[in-house]
C-alpha cells in the first residue's frame, strides 16, 4: 500500500482542500459542515434510495414488460377494414361482464390496439376497476383485467410496490423520506464534488483511471454524481408533489400561486339544458330548498357524443366518461408523449352540444410543469427513451450507495484488529460559520424542513442523537481525563 493510500484511509477527511480562490471565503467555512451532513445523510437515509431506486427501475421496465405480458389483452388479432361503432364494442363488454357498470370508454390509440371499456364491479379494492379488452374490427372480448387507472395488474402492483413497498400508508413514509433526502444529497454532493482541488479539469466529469483505492471509489461516486444531478432532483422534486405531506404543502402553494389544473364543466342545467343562464339565478331559493335535479333527456349516444368531440378537435388518445347524474360526456386527450395532447371537451348527451372545452395551451404555467413533470417521473413523455433514462438513473442511485458505503468502509482504523468504520466529520463545523452565514443558513433550514415535514423532523432527529453522542463523547473523555489524573 502506498503512502498516498495510507493516508487515504486513516485521515477523517482525506478530500484535498478547496481549490485556492475559495480558501478563506464563505465556501471554506461552510465546507466542513457540508461533509458532515452529507455523511450522515448518506449514511442513514442511503438504504432508502437504494429501495427507491430498485423499486423504480422495476417500475421503469414495466411499461415494457406490460406490453408482453398482456399482449393478448392490448392487441388485436388483425387489423380491420373498419372499426365498429362504440356502442357495439360496449355491448360486447357488458356481455362479458353483465354485473359490471361501464363507466368510461378508452378507444384504442393505434390501429393495433384495442379499445379497453373500464367498468365498476363489486369485489373490487378501492381504486380498481374492470377492464374488459374489445377487438375494434369483430368486437371480439380478448379479455378481462382488474386494474388502476391505466395500470394493468402487473405495472399496478409495481407503482404500489415503488411507492409504499405494498405496505400502505406506513409504507408512504419510505417514499416520502427518500423524495425529501434525494435532492439535499445530490446537491451536497455536487457542492462538494465541483469544490475540490484536481490536478486536470477532466477529472471533474470522467473518473480517475490513474487513481486507487478510497480516490478512484470517490472519483466514481463524485462523476456519476455529477452526471445524474440534474435528474435526481427533478425525480426528488416531482416525487413530493405525490407524497402525504410535503405533498399537500405543494399543492396549496400551487393553488394560491394559480396553478392549480383546471377542468370542464359537465354539469347539465335544470330542465336538461346544457348552457345559456341558469333559470334559477337570481332568484332566492327557500332556506333548504334543493335545487331541482336535471330532467330526463334523451342520450344521443356513444358514438355521436365522440364524433362531436372529435369535431371540436380532441382526436389524440381520447378517453370517454360517461354520464353521471346530472352530468354529460366528457371527452379528454391523454396522449403524454411530446408533443402532448390534453384538450378536453364536456358534451350534452341530449344533442351533442359542447358545453364546455378546456385547451391544454389555456393550463396555467404551474399546472403545465405539475403535468410533464409527473410524466417524466412515470417514465411516459418520452416513450422508451424516458424509461431507459429512469433506469440508468436508477441504476447510478445504486452504485452511489455502494461506492458511499465503500468509502466509509475504506476510511476505517486499520492499526488495531476491532471492527470499526471510517469517521464522520469533526462535530463543530458551525460554530465556526460567521454570523452571516449562520442565520440565513438556519432561517432557509427551518423554512425548508417545515415545507417538506418528513425532512425537517429526521433532520432534527439527526441533530439530537448526533448532540447526545458528543455529550456521551465528553463525559467519557473527563472521566479518562479525571482516572488519567
Amino acid at each position: 500500500m502506498s503512502l498516498e493510500e495510507i493516508q487515504d484511509v486513516r485521515t477523517p477527511d482525506s478530500e484535498p482542500p478547496a481549490a485556492p480562490g475559495n480558501r478563506g471565503g464563505s465556501w471554506a467555512a461552510v465546507r466542513p459542515l457540508l461533509l458532515r451532513m452529507h455523511f450522515y445523510a448518506g449514511l442513514l437515509i442511503a438504504p432508502l434510495l437504494f429501495l427507491a431506486a430498485a423499486t423504480g427501475l422495476l417500475y421503469a421496465a414495466s411499461w415494457q414488460a406490460e406490453k408482453i405480458v398482456y399482449a393478448d389483452e392490448l392487441t388485436v388479432a388483425r387489423v380491420g377494414d373498419a372499426a365498429l361503432p362504440l356502442s357495439a364494442q360496449v355491448e360486447a363488454a357488458k356481455g362479458a361482464a353483465p354485473t359490471g357498470k361501464v363507466v368510461s370508454v378508452w378507444p384504442g390509440p393505434d390501429a393495433e390496439a384495442t379499445t379497453r371499456v373500464i367498468m365498476e364491479s363489486s369485489g373490487l379494492a378501492e381504486g380498481e376497476t374492470l377492464t374488459v379488452f374489445v377487438d375494434p374490427y369483430t368486437a371480439e372480448v380478448r379479455g378481462q383485467l382488474t386494474t388502476v387507472g391505466d395500470a394493468l395488474p402487473l405495472r399496478a402492483w409495481l407503482s404500489t410496490f415503488h411507492a409504499d413497498l405494498q405496505l400502505g400508508e406506513f409504507g408512504r413514509n419510505y417514499s416520502e423520506l427518500a423524495a425529501s433526502w434525494m435532492w439535499v444529497v445530490a446537491l451536497g454532493g455536487l457542492a462538494l464534488w465541483t469544490g475540490r482541488r484536481r490536478k486536470r479539469a477532466s477529472q471533474l466529469v470522467l473518473p480517475d483511471r490513474g487513481a486507487t483505492g478510497r480516490r478512484r471509489t470517490l472519483s466514481w461516486h463524485g462523476v456519476v454524481g455529477l452526471w445524474s444531478v440534474a435528474g435526481l432532483v427533478v425525480l426528488s422534486a416531482t416525487g413530493l408533489t405525490w407524497s402525504k405531506y410535503a405533498g399537500e404543502n405543494i399543492g396549496q402553494l400551487q393553488d394560491s400561486l394559480g396553478g392549480a389544473t383546471p377542468a370542464v364543466s359537465a354539469k347539465l342545467k335544470p330542465g336538461g339544458e346544457a348552457g345559456g343562464a341558469d333559470e334559477h339565478a337570481g332568484h332566492t331559493m327557500p332556506e333548504g330548498t334543493e335545487m331541482p335535479p336535471p330532467a330526463t333527456t334523451a342520450d344521443v349516444g356513444l358514438d355521436r357524443a365522440v364524433a362531436a368531440a372529435r369535431d371540436a378537435g380532441v382526436t389524440e388518445s381520447i378517453r370517454v366518461t360517461l354520464p353521471a347524474k346530472g352530468k354529460g360526456y366528457v371527452i379528454k386527450e391523454n396522449d403524454k408523449q411530446v408533443p402532448v395532447h390534453f384538450d378536453t371537451v364536456a358534451v350534452d348527451p341530449a344533442d351533442a352540444r359542447v358545453m364546455d372545452e378546456l385547451r391544454f395551451a389555456d393550463y396555467p404555467v404551474l399546472a403545465k410543469m405539475t403535468r410533464f413533470g409527473i410524466d417524466l417521473h412515470m417514465g411516459q413523455t418520452f416513450g422508451l427513451a424516458n424509461q431507459i433514462v429512469l433506469a440508468a438513473l436508477a441504476v447510478g442511485v445504486m452504485f452511489l450507495v455502494f461506492w458511499g458505503y465503500r468509502m466509509w468502509w475504506l476510511r476505517r482504523p486499520t492499526k488495531d484488529r476491532t471492527l470499526s468504520v471510517g469517521r464522520a466529520q469533526p462535530r463543530g463545523a458551525w460554530r465556526k460559520l460567521p454570523v452571516t452565514v449562520v442565520l440565513p443558513l438556519a432561517a432557509v433550514t427551518v423554512l425548508v424542513g417545515w415545507f417538506i415535514p418528513l425532512l425537517g423532523i429526521s433532520l432534527a432527529a439527526f441533530l439530537v442523537v448526533d448532540l447526545l453522542l458528543g455529550l456521551v463523547a465528553r463525559r467519557r473523555a473527563a472521566g479518562a481525563g479525571a482516572t488519567a489524573a
